[in-house]
């Protein structure tokens, strides 16, 4: 176990930059997700540190001593790919040992550790088999064990879940957190499903571009996102953009989208804004004096039982951002074409400005 430092790190692909100027300290024990669009660079940072690509500029630490030029077979990392990369000539107990075979541990030790490994994951009953003859969360498991025999100083996961069913996805995401959390390893987590990310995080890097966006624990930047980009990234449903301008007069300032108007703090400059508002913050209209109201026509209802998602036509311009997603508690019974009067909480609104940067204290 041991923590892991980015240090002004930047990959070139000939004049293509996949990673620029990433910098980030990952403590001891500590599990962070990096989480982006694909071509984001989050997949070529993690391979960096697994010595499978070398940075064109920087230096990467782990326990505090300088990996960067050491060959990835030399660094105590395990990693568990997207495809699991199980040998299928080789029985599960096979696959799970092949490192210790490889540094001629004795037999013994060898089907202790693997023992060991394949009970904690609860496949211990499977280890005769061979890759063809498992469920692809079997298979997941037994990437994983192959991982945990090294005792690595830490784990480094590349889309382990992406092959999987939703049902499969929810369980293994449990089991692989409650593991790392008892195994105590630093674990670095590339994916692009945010709920990964929001459910398994210690901490989320949000990348765009080959950059970083943001850092911060989920539910940092899932309240107070820098960025449009963040904002619209993090959440499900996502988040509702609704394109307008900051207007003053006489000494207040508003919001103004067509017939919507919103008070703004008369400290927000003037020009194009975006108002963000999250699916979950819209409710049927209450009798709360601090609410926005608007009215909206029904376009399309999901009926999930235990909440509704309604998209919203608020006819305000651009056409663009008038459509609206509520996420509803409970069942309603909404038909396409009928008026729908919803209403949110200034305090749940957020404001970012024309280049998308979050702007604070906007909402009075």
């Amino acid at each position: 176990m041991a923590s892991i430092s980015f240090r002004n790190i930047n990959k070139f692909y000939e004049a293509s930059q996949a990673v620029a100027d990433f910098n980030l300290e990952i403590a001891d024990g500590e599990f962070v997700v990096l989480v982006g669009p694909s071509g984001c660079g989050k997949t070529t940072s993690l391979r960096m540190l697994a010595g499978l690509e070398q940075p064109t500029g920087g230096r990467i630490y782990l326990g505090g001593q300088d990996i960067t030029d050491v060959p990835s077979k030399s660094r105590a990392l395990a990693m568990v790919f997207q495809s699991y990369a199980l040998y299928p000539h080789m029985t599960v107990a096979e696959n799970i040992s092949f490192a210790l075979t490889l540094q001629k541990v004795p037999k013994s030790e060898i089907a202790r550790q693997v023992q060991q490994a394949a009970a904690l994951l609860g496949i211990d009953h499977l280890l005769s088999r061979k890759p063809r003859a498992l469920s692809g969360g079997q298979r997941q498991r037994v990437a994983v064990a192959r991982a945990i025999i090294r005792n690595p100083q830490a784990f480094l996961f590349d889309e382990p879940l992406s092959n999987l069913d939703a049902k499969l996805r929810h369980s293994a995401r449990v089991e692989i957190r409650k593991l790392q959390q008892n195994l105590g390893t630093t674990t670095v987590y590339v994916t692009h499903d945010q709920i990964e990310a929001m459910t398994m995080a210690d901490r989320i890097v949000v990348m765009e571009g080959g950059r970083i966006r943001q850092v911060g624990t989920p539910m940092e930047l899932y309240r107070n996102p820098n960025s449009k980009f963040v904002a619209s990234f993090l959440g499900s449903p996502p988040t509702n953009f609704i394109d307008g301008e900051c207007v003053h007069e006489n000494g207040s300032a508003r919001f103004v989208a067509e017939s919507m108007e919103i008070p703004l703090n008369p400290m927000t400059a003037s020009g194009p804004v975006t108002v963000g508002i999250r699916p979950e913050h819209i409710t049927p209209v209450k009798t709360a004096s601090d609410q926005i109201r608007i009215s909206g026509g029904v376009r399309f209802v999901e009926a999930l039982g235990a909440e509704t998602l309604v998209d919203l036509d608020l006819g305000v311009a651009p056409a663009a951002s008038r459509t609206v997603t509520a996420r509803l508690a409970g069942q309603h019974n909404l038909a396409a074409g009928t008026k729908l009067e919803i209403g949110f909480s200034p305090r749940d609104m957020m404001l970012f400005d024309a280049q998308g940067n979050a702007v604070s204290g906007a909402f009075c």
